[in-house]
């Protein structure tokens, strides 16, 4: 199967049509993801970001909970701690009902990031989906919605993350 490069001639319905759509708005949304985080603090990648927002919309965690949310290995989550403890946007401290466990926490600076990129892809969405017209706009709710609950994530089981809805 060819990769497609660009508009199909098929009806709007046809998969392959879909799909390409998908691939070209995943593009613009990582793009939108990225340029976010880079104005916002140049070091931060995409990935530490992602665990900012989970310490963020859950409260402190263990480093074993985070790496299971990330879907990463342990070492993995570790190395992102290490670095986001030494940038001064995390801290660790004991856990009172654990006091073997280490808990994971936001520091101000962490949490003005998160605030910060999100306000970063709010406005660039913003601006987006200004852009369209109202009636596309209706129909793309509507789209993602069926998109999402397709795949399995429908809106009361999705965790309310800053920056990722």
């Amino acid at each position: 199967m060819s990769i497609p490069t660009g508009r199909f001639a098929g009806g709007a319905d046809d998969p392959e049509r879909v799909v390409a759509a998908l691939l070209t708005a995943s593009r613009l949304l990582v793009a939108i993801a990225a340029k976010s985080l880079a104005a916002v603090e140049e070091t931060l990648t995409l990935p530490q970001y992602r665990l900012l927002v989970i310490l963020d919309s859950r409260g402190p965690s263990s480093l074993a909970r985070l790496a299971e949310a990330l879907d990463v290995n342990p070492s993995t989550a570790l190395r992102m701690v290490e670095r986001l403890t030494a940038a001064g946007m995390l801290e660790k401290a004991t856990n009172p009902a654990r006091r073997r466990e280490v808990q994971l926490r936001l520091t101000g600076t962490g949490w003005q990031t998160v605030r910060e990129v999100t306000e970063a892809r709010r406005t660039e969405l913003s601006r987006i989906v200004a852009a369209m017209p109202a009636e596309e706009r209706g129909r793309l709710v509507a789209a993602l919605e069926a998109f999402t609950e397709a795949g399995g994530e429908t809106p009361e089981h999705l965790p309310v993350l800053p920056g990722w809805h």
